[in-house]
């Protein structure tokens, strides 16, 4: 669940991290639309060359072939055009897929993640990174991973339809649980990537999952 599997971009926004379909549910249409996705897909590559000191309303106006005063008058700052950027990456009817088992839901997913932190050009990471500088950027990549968190809770409760883990079991922590590990190796620690890390990660949540650890609590008695 990253900003599919190709990352973040106007075009090809992503699910966690990031797969999803290129149809956008609450896009504009016509040359509005048309203005939107040269603008957007500029500022993916302007971030990816030179990084967020780099990243500025003249240059990505210049790059996307738009009047200064457009951009300026849309988005307003460098800040805004990042939201939006991260915004547009929610703008689809992306889905988890069923596999028939939590650990191959999972799995699928972390590939997902995997993918769009490896890809190159690096959309994902370089946004990840302008998160941190950015408060307009920091809270429009919170929507996104509510955004796909929420919709990926259906693969734990169909877990708890077919028995795999107990009744009650909060699927947030379980989907935080398999996906941390892709972030915590490749975002902060840098490793080089493993192929076998999305499946052991999901492995492992499934396992913890099954043994009760995501229950909800609040359930229980004084709790």
């Amino acid at each position: 669940m990253s900003p599919g599997a190709t990352g973040f971009s106007a075009e090809d926004p992503a699910p966690f991290s990031t797969a999803a379909g290129a149809a956008g549910r609450r896009r504009p249409g016509g040359r509005t639309g048309r203005v939107r996705a040269r603008v957007l897909e500029a500022v993916s590559e302007q971030l990816v060359e030179g990084g967020f000191d780099a990243l500025s309303v003249d240059g990505v106006a210049e790059r996307a072939g738009v009047h200064r005063t457009t951009v300026y008058r849309r988005w307003r700052d460098v800040g805004g055009l990042l939201a939006d950027v991260l915004d547009a990456a929610s703008d689809d009817d992306w889905a988890p897929g069923d596999t028939g088992s939590l650990v191959g839901d999972l799995s699928a997913l972390n590939e997902e993640v995997l993918a769009a932190l490896t890809a190159q050009p690096p959309v994902t990471m370089a946004l990840i990174a302008a998160s941190f500088r950015s408060g307009q950027a920091a809270d429009a990549l919170q929507r996104f991973w509510e955004d796909r968190y929420a919709r990926c809770e259906v693969v734990v409760r169909r877990a708890a339809e077919r028995g795999e883990v107990p009744a009650g079991t909060d699927a947030r922590q379980v989907l935080v649980a398999a996906t941390a590990p892709l972030y915590h190796q490749l975002v902060l620690l840098r490793t080089a990537p493993d192929a076998r890390l999305a499946r052991y990660a999901a492995q492992g949540a499934a396992v913890a999952a099954s043994a009760g650890v995501f229950a909800d609590r609040r359930a229980e008695p004084g709790v």
